[in-house]
């Protein structure tokens, strides 16, 4: 995939993390309309960026998070 459509279809996954910030790339997919080697490409490049994170440590069926996003909606909400 050419570096340009590669960044064109991070910022349409990074779009669908915000809106589900703990997704699959099969969410990805159904969210965005991409190919599934498109939105996996995707969400590996958002990894290198380390805007996303993988969760499962599965080779299947991995969840990827937004963690800067997930801190955010976590803030205030620590025990005490």
């Amino acid at each position: 995939m050419q570096q340009g459509r590669r960044a064109g279809s991070a910022l349409r996954v990074h779009e669908a993390l915000k809106a589900r910030p703990i997704t699959s790339v099969a969410d990805a997919c159904r969210a965005t309309g991409l190919s599934f080697p498109a939105a996996s490409s995707a969400m590996e490049l958002l990894i290198g960026l380390k805007i996303a994170r993988e969760l499962t440590g599965k080779r299947r069926n991995r969840l990827f998070g937004y963690d800067r996003y997930l801190a955010i909606l976590n803030e205030g909400t620590e025990a005490a």
